[in-house]
């Protein structure tokens, strides 16, 4: 009898809840994706392409979307907590799974603090006697206390930032209409091919946060139905979105003032006649890191918990609240090592890698679409192998002392997972 009740336990911390309909895991996809792509990489890649970002950004589109349907492939047949961390322990092999879990961690918390303090600076445009690093810890603590109150709190709270993020570009894009100058989009490609294939690598990261979605599978309702839509449905409304705030923002100042200053669209906004643009930016610019940094506490929590399931990580961070469900552990250690984060410096080492993990996150998801039989599939394999070779060039575009970086970061991850499995293997002896 009181083994019985411990199985029923044990399985009680160690499962959570299908509380997400479709619309709310489309709304986690847009408040993982509209932020900083848009408020910042648009200048970056501007400045690396000129008008000609337009094509980069397509490219950028068609790469995610190709891998966007390898995860959402994957998601159907596996649809647990962890997303490419699971399916690739289970169609790969441990190593890989537990790479592809770690690169997660590793860059989403490590650009955490960065999305922390991108608030508190838009904050302080409103606020200027605000301090940026308390505002950023303020905003971390109440979006940690949001996320432990439970899964379908969190999802109302981000329904209501990305409602405002939405309509406030929206009505930049209105704005912008009215000031549309094609003039400015000549020259269209002064820097010729090597300009937009560099600008659409950039780019790509812009679209990355949906993968955010596919972490949140256990808790997602018809999760074989409803995460894929929900994956492709997020990349065609960022895609459209991204497409039409890039048109409206060359065509209102032009590809050099958009590479200026690092607040492309605040520099755009200040051209535009319509009343309140500026401000409405400046809000917008708040709700999207907002979003972003409560879907990476939702992400990175839920990566905790699968892998402390499989030993990969302490199994503390496998237990769930009784509650409300939800891994208080993962949620308060990614909510830690973000506040460290914001007050030691962000971790410039691993942040330098973000590009480099983010390509081998998702190569491995493309190769374990690949591993999937025919009668698993409703998509045809060519999808994945475009996404992994895609994958791959970007990769080799980066510069060396990135990829070591990120082979170093890797190495350290897989010690630590030694470390921890000896550790479990002493502590089951013990018991």
């Amino acid at each position: 009898m009181n083994s019985s009740n411990d199985q029923n336990k044990t399985a009680s911390t160690n499962t959570l809840q299908r509380s997400l309909g479709l619309g709310d895991a489309i709304a986690i996809g847009l408040g993982a994706v509209i932020g900083a792509g848009i408020f910042v990489v648009s200048g970056v890649a501007a400045g690396i392409a000129g008008p000609a970002m337009l094509i980069s950004l397509l490219i950028a589109g068609l790469a995610a979307a190709f891998n966007g349907l390898s995860s959402a492939q994957l998601a159907a047949g596996f649809p647990a907590a962890g997303g490419t961390y699971e399916y690739a322990y289970e169609l790969l092999n441990p190593v890989a799974g537990f790479s592809a879990g770690w690169m997660f961690l590793a860059s989403k918390l490590a650009a955490g603090g960065v999305v922390a303090l991108g608030f508190a600076s838009y904050l302080r445009g409103f606020f200027p006697a605000l301090d940026q690093r308390w505002s950023a810890t303020v905003i971390v603590v109440l979006l940690v206390l949001a996320n432990i109150a439970g899964i379908r709190k969190a999802g109302m709270l981000n329904w209501v930032i990305v409602s405002i993020t939405v309509l406030s570009l929206l009505y930049f894009i209105s704005a912008g209409s009215e000031v549309f100058d094609a003039e400015n989009l000549v020259p269209f490609a002064p820097f010729g091919f090597l300009g937009i294939a560099e600008a659409a690598a950039v780019l790509f990261f812009a679209f990355t946060g949906y993968a955010r979605i596919a972490t949140l599978g256990e808790e997602v309702k018809e999760p074989r139905k409803n995460i894929p839509r929900a994956i492709i449905s997020t990349l065609i409304i960022s895609f459209v979105l991204y497409s039409l705030i890039a048109v409206v923002a060359l065509g209102a100042i032009g590809a050099p003032a958009m590479a200026e200053g690092g607040s492309p669209l605040f520099t755009a906004a200040q051209v535009m006649n319509w009343p309140g643009i500026v401000t409405v930016i400046g809000i917008a610019g708040i709700t999207s890191m907002m979003g972003v940094l409560l879907s990476q506490i939702l992400g990175t929590s839920r990566m905790f918990f699968a892998m402390a399931r499989r030993k990969d990580l302490p199994q503390e961070l496998a237990r769930v609240s009784a509650g409300s469900r939800v891994p208080v552990h993962g949620i308060l250690l990614s909510g830690a090592i973000i506040l460290l984060t914001v007050w030691l410096g962000e971790l410039t080492f691993i942040t330098q890698t973000a590009s480099f993990t983010i390509l081998l996150y998702y190569g491995i998801a493309n190769l374990s679409a690949l591993r999937l039989k025919a009668e698993e599939r409703f998509l045809p394999r060519w999808i994945s192998w475009a996404g992994l070779i895609l994958c791959i060039l970007m990769a080799f575009s980066l510069p060396w002392q990135t990829i070591l970086a990120g082979i170093i970061v890797l190495f350290a991850g897989h010690l630590l997972r030694l470390l921890f499995r000896i550790l479990n293997k002493n502590s089951s002896r013990s018991d």
